[in-house]
């Protein structure tokens, strides 16, 4: 059941500025709900491959978008979000090339997105949500009484992906992952629909030089305000 009245926070950015830690840990800390927006088009595709669906049946995947049973939790420091699909955990499952392939077949439908809009916004229940995303100020959460925009330079962003992938055994150049934020940025913030942009009353956040403690000290005061 939504509650209208559940304080909202969002916190969007591009991609590598720490959104998604720092999410679970204000979801942790304040013991909220957490809204992971980025893995439902992954969980749709999923759902409707395990209930029968085909991905060209649009009317069935609005179905399957609108009933998603799907639970999100903040995992260990460190750790990716906890997913749960129908009481089931599929965190590494939503994150394979073939569940992102078939993400990016729904994830052109507009009845489908409208149907995850409203299965986003039904995240706001008490005692609070912590919303991670892109558009999550500017679109699914236009109220929210906290708007978090986290950001960092794209040297600092392209250093830390840079750090994920080596540390997984990726062979790759610092300056090929700097061009890929670049370009997903340009592409990010001048898109058609819902572009990457900080809410006029979003508090803008740069976590360029900080520590993780010294960001989610700044978005805890700025959660003060829920």
């Amino acid at each position: 059941m939504v509650d209208s009245k559940a304080p909202v926070i969002t916190v969007d950015g591009p991609g590598g500025a720490g959104k998604g830690t720092i999410t679970q840990m204000l979801a942790r800390k304040l013991g909220w709900h957490l809204l992971d927006s980025g893995a439902l088009y992954r969980l749709t595709a999923l759902a409707a491959m395990r209930q029968g669906v085909s991905l060209e049946d649009e009317t069935g995947l609005v179905t399957v978008a609108a009933t998603l049973d799907v639970e999100f939790e903040p995992g260990e420091v460190g750790q990716p979000v906890r997913v749960l699909l129908a009481g089931e955990e599929v965190t590494s499952e939503i994150r394979t090339e073939a569940c992102g392939n078939n993400a990016s077949k729904v994830a052109v439908m507009q009845p489908v997105r409208d149907a995850l809009l409203q299965r986003q916004r039904d995240f706001q229940k008490a005692p609070g949500v912590v919303a991670d995303g892109r558009d999550m100020g500017t679109v699914v959460f236009p109220d929210a009484p906290v708007k978090i925009f986290l950001t960092a330079s794209a040297e600092e962003r392209a250093r830390r992906r840079y750090n994920q992938l080596k540390e997984a055994g990726v062979d790759v150049s610092i300056d090929a992952v700097l061009d890929e934020i670049r370009v997903r940025d340009d592409r990010d913030m001048n898109r058609s629909a819902a572009p990457l942009k900080p809410a006029d009353d979003a508090q803008v956040i740069d976590s360029t030089g900080l520590s993780i403690e010294e960001v989610l000290d700044r978005c805890m005061a700025a959660a003060g305000q829920a």
